[in-house]
């Protein structure tokens, strides 16, 4: 069994970092859920204890997650699925060709490819603001419901762009996945 670079990268951007961001950022938004009990809302109210090292550890690597996705995907699999593919040319291995080539498969590119691209920066960044918020001025989370609630909107915001992305990302990957490059075995034929 075997798989290509361009492949390897492709499952390392995907299913690794974008896979990782989406589990760490559902399991944010219900510590954030958790935490936004109504009843502190006010400027008296107790201040609980700072955050464990553990959840600042947490939610930082939730952001770089999401910057590892988006920073490969923009910088090294995106260059690869756009390369101009010569005359007569296998269009297996240029995915934007082999979108635009049909008219059935021309939406993929059109309509996916050119928003996925655009909307996949909005999850890191918005994670970024959360995870700023909650390591370095949870007081403010505690004292505001205003705070509480931008935290959880950008906390939302970066979860349904990072899932829709990823969806684009995985449909588009099924129906024109970037290939080439040196093939890697990962398993010898048990013979």
């Amino acid at each position: 069994m075997g798989v290509t670079t361009r492949e390897f990268v492709t499952l390392l951007h995907g299913m690794f970092f974008g896979g990782f961001f989406l589990m760490a950022l559902c399991g944010a938004f219900m510590l954030l859920l958790d935490w936004s009990d109504a009843k502190r809302c006010d400027a008296h109210a107790v201040t609980p204890p700072p955050i464990p090292a553990w959840q600042k550890f947490y939610f930082v690597a939730l952001a770089a997650c999401g910057w590892a996705a988006v920073l490969t995907g923009a910088y090294i699999i995106y260059p690869w699925y756009r390369a101009i593919a010569p005359a007569g040319a296998d269009l297996t291995l240029y995915p934007k060709a082999l979108l635009t080539a049909s008219p059935n498969t021309s939406g993929w590119h059109s309509l996916g490819m050119e928003w996925k691209e655009h909307v996949a920066w909005i999850a890191p960044m918005a994670a970024t603001m959360v995870a700023w918020v909650m390591t370095k001025h949870r007081a403010a989370w505690n004292a505001s419901c205003q705070v509480r609630n931008a935290v959880m909107g950008f906390a939302a915001a970066a979860l349904l762009t990072a899932a829709l992305a990823g969806a684009w990302g995985a449909m588009i990957d099924k129906a024109a996945p970037v290939e080439g490059g040196r093939t890697m075995r990962l398993m010898e034929n048990a013979r």
